[in-house]
């Protein structure tokens, strides 16, 4: 699937695999005839652990999710990233790995997270996935739910303006009263999907942001235009005045 339909045709990507109907809330994205299994075959599904894909494109928008573990005395309340998975526009699996915690995991989670110590034999260090992810965000567009736990788990920033958060999403929000609304909720109310049934698939999560995000592109951009206005730079102020200047004179030359 080429990184074209970025520009302008997502809606037609997206009728690929679901069809449009109309919801009591809004019009929403619901699986058709195809089963869920079909809808994920068109995806370029990547191995567990694979690390940067060789084959999927990367683009300008990426969708990323995280699993965490309990670490130390508190395994409640202290958390430590174990998994973390990064999809492109198209839903393709461009980066997964399992990620080795510094501190000792004291509750694997397993039933929620997947995260079993058999992961832990081939994980990356924390500084090579860390490294890995950092690379791969730099200059795109990154899409998350509640995106800000999965960049404070790396340890990493990217600009507020470059952030698209379907949990902050104000027709999203409505959905859970005004609140911050599950992934899962959001997922099968608006998508058709069903997903988080047993233990979470970083993957899957983060292919079902992608999905939420593309399903109200436009809505998503200008609530984001409302915050952060288009920046006019110097140089584009420069050229929009020596045009003008220009179009004066030739003006002047007629008469």
């Amino acid at each position: 699937m080429s990184e074209v339909r970025e520009n302008g045709t997502e809606k037609e990507d997206v009728r690929d695999a679901v069809t449009k109907t109309t919801s009591r809330r809004n019009s929403t994205i619901s699986i058709s005839d195809k089963s869920q299994a079909q809808v994920k075959s068109q995806y370029k599904v990547g191995k567990p652990n694979e690390g940067r894909s060789s084959t999927a494109e990367l683009g300008k928008y990426v969708a990323i999710d995280c699993e965490m573990v309990g670490v130390g005395p508190n395994p409640d309340n202290d958390s430590a990233l174990a998994r973390v998975s990064i999809v492109n526009f198209n839903g393709d699996q461009v980066y997964d790995s399992y990620v080795r915690p510094k501190e000792m995991v004291t509750d694997w989670r397993t039933h929620v997270s997947g995260i079993t110590p058999k992961h832990m034999v081939d994980a990356r260090s924390f500084e090579q996935a860390q490294k890995d992810v950092a690379e791969i965000l730099d200059g795109r567009i990154l899409v998350g739910h509640a995106v800000r736990n999965d960049l404070d788990a790396l340890l990493l920033g990217h600009p507020k303006r470059d952030i698209r958060d379907t949990s902050k999403h104000p027709a999203y929000r409505k959905l859970a009263g005004g609140g911050s609304p599950r992934l899962k909720m959001l997922a099968e109310e608006y998508l058709g999907l069903k997903i988080q049934e047993g233990a979470h698939s970083s993957v899957e999560d983060a292919r079902a942001t992608m999905l939420l995000y593309r399903r109200d592109k436009a809505a998503f951009e200008r609530e984001h235009a409302k915050k952060w206005p288009v920046r006019v730079t110097t140089e584009d102020t420069e050229k929009g005045s020596n045009q003008n200047k220009k179009k004066k004179k030739k003006k002047t030359r007629k008469r």
